[in-house]
């Protein structure tokens, strides 16, 4: 059994808390995962977000997932990306303190994949996770070509056209979801066999 321990670091905000999920045995690689949108109820114990860093441990990666500044105890104020953007950055330097220059795989749910999205652009990790990205709603960039992106066909919230319509100007390719919505209800183990099936004889 993996084990779940609580950190806190500081960023430009202030005091950060989060959770680390650590694998049974030497962690292959370091997982960030960055929650959905506070303004509207999203934190670090979002489903989605508990379900890949869950998923990310059975693979083999020590799995961080934090609160944006201004959520439960993170100091500071919710700033539409810049900011969230600071924290994810301050929490992969934290990791790296603690756990070493592991392979980086990033990660995020909704206005999450947007801030993971970014701090890709820094960090070029050597994967890239998107689970219903804020396409639309927010100015996402582009990302690698190996990026992983999951959209449900029926998000209510981030309609599947829009994330296919700034897909296709960059060729990626998008894992659609038969019958999904927004935040996977009921269909969250298949959102976590689809990022598991990624992996399948990829190296961390």
């Amino acid at each position: 059994m993996s084990a779940l321990q609580s950190f806190s670091t500081n960023g430009t905000a202030g005091h950060i808390e989060g959770l680390v999920h650590i694998p049974k045995h030497d962690p292959k690689g370091m997982a960030l995962v960055c929650h959905p949108l506070p303004t509207m109820g999203g934190n670090m114990d979002n489903k989605v977000a508990v379900t890949l860093a869950k998923t990310f441990v059975d693979l083999g990666c020590v799995a961080l997932r934090f609160n944006f500044r201004g959520v439960g105890a993170s100091e500071g104020e919710f700033t539409g990306g810049d900011g969230e953007l600071e924290d994810a950055l301050a929490v992969v330097e934290f990791a790296r303190e603690q756990f070493g220059e592991l392979p980086l795989v990033l990660s995020g749910f909704s206005f999450g994949g947007y801030v993971a999205a970014r701090a890709a652009q820094k960090l070029h990790p050597k994967h890239l996770i998107l689970a219903a990205p804020a396409v639309g709603r927010f100015a996402m960039p582009l990302v690698p070509p190996n990026t992983l992106v999951i959209h449900g066909e029926q998000d209510d919230v981030v309609p599947l056209a829009d994330a296919l319509e700034w897909a296709r100007p960059q060729h990626l390719p998008i894992v659609v979801l038969p019958g999904a919505e927004h935040y996977f209800h009921g269909q969250l183990t298949q959102l976590r066999d689809i990022v598991k099936k990624h992996f399948t004889g990829v190296e961390l």
